[in-house]
């Protein structure tokens, strides 16, 4: 794509809070764009929707749009009403991975200032890390996978190439902050875990400039509740990426508060928050939608190179939760209608102010 070009979004709203969320985002999009940066959306069915009105939770023409795209926006997807359907809505966000190639995952971790007071931690420092997570591999894709009531297999396998290909990429993004990455596994029991280390310290002998070490899965664990603080990157296998992630967002206060990128070598990358649909409070006006705007901000910078409005966003969103407006899962009474439209005023004044400091 380029500069001069309408920027190409595919937005998946999919079920539960997924449409309250992703309407909270679009707007504050429209607001933070204005005449700065052009854009088309084409909304597509995803997930348990789709299902209803496809028969399938990724129809061949909601990924066609996705491919076409030039970034990806999806909200959340599941519920109840498809426990028992024959395809799951989750196999879908599995299947569009899968398509997209978007082999890794990237969740960052911020605790400011003006967010700490929602943690649950007494933190002696800002924390400031992010999670790459192996997407397409690992225990989740590796077959034989079988089940019986007497016995069940899951296979965890990775190729070398799989391991490279996110290990340079986090190296990558570490040169750009503190150069320091951390892979997480279990080098001590699983053969897997082994072939990490030999592969991605041969990708560390590429960047000397960066800092290098492991550490147990299990020690990780406990470090990022004693001394988050200490981590930059964190490099990881799918499984321990999963279960990692979601411990390093409720060290926020909030899973509603984090947001996430997948992404492959080429094409697409996708933005999403990394909770669920949360039907048990869909459409009542109480679903936390900071983490898809957030989401919203890093596809602004990441895909867009528009770290600029990004900014602009972040900055407002820290604005309205040091004002405490925030919604019930952060221990605050605002709505996400409300939630939204603070963190739009703060743009549109921050402008104004702007405007009138900068008149000749």
């Amino acid at each position: 794509m380029t500069t001069t070009s309408v920027a190409q979004i595919a937005v998946l709203a999919g079920d539960g809070v997924g449409p309250e969320i992703m309407n909270a985002a679009l707007a504050v999009l429209k607001a933070v764009s204005q005449d700065q940066f052009q854009y088309q959306l084409q909304a597509v069915p995803f997930g348990g929707i789709a299902i209803d009105q496809c028969g399938e939770p990724l129809p061949a023409t909601t990924l066609a749009t996705c491919q076409a795209s030039d970034a990806v926006l999806l909200a959340a997807v599941g519920g109840p009403k498809w426990d028992q359907a024959p395809q799951r809505p989750e196999a879908g966000l599995l299947a569009l991975r899968q398509a997209l190639n978007l082999f890794a995952n990237i969740r960052p971790t911020r605790i400011t200032e003006a967010n700490q007071h929602y943690s649950p931690l007494k933190l002696a420092a800002p924390v400031d890390f992010v999670i790459f997570r192996e997407l397409t591999s690992g225990i989740y894709f590796g077959q034989p996978r079988t089940f019986s009531s007497e016995m069940a297999v899951d296979t965890m396998r990775y190729q070398r190439e799989e391991i490279a290909r996110i290990a340079r990429l986090a190296f990558q993004f570490a040169t750009t902050r503190s150069q320091h990455v951390t892979l997480v596994d279990k080098a001590n029991v699983l053969a897997s875990s082994r072939l990490w280390r030999q592969v991605v310290a041969a990708i560390a002998a590429e960047f000397p400039a960066v800092t290098y070490d492991t550490k147990y899965v299990d020690a990780t664990a406990m470090q990022l509740i004693a001394h988050p603080e200490q981590f930059d990157v964190i490099l990881t296998a799918n499984l321990f990426g999963d279960i990692l992630s979601e411990e390093a967002a409720e060290i926020t206060g909030s899973l509603g508060t984090i947001p996430s990128i997948s992404q492959g070598s080429q094409g697409p990358a996708l933005y999403e928050p990394i909770h669920g649909s949360a039907p048990d409070i869909a459409g009542q006006s109480r679903a936390n939608p900071i983490a898809m705007i957030r989401s919203v901000a890093l596809m602004l910078a990441h895909s867009f190179k528009r770290t600029d409005l990004a900014n602009e966003i972040t900055t407002a969103i820290d604005a309205v939760m040091v004002a405490g407006i925030v919604t019930p899962d952060l221990g605050g009474s605002a709505t996400t209608t409300a939630v939204t439209a603070a963190i739009i005023n703060h743009i549109q004044e921050s402008r104004e102010v702007y405007a009138t400091d900068h008149v000749w």
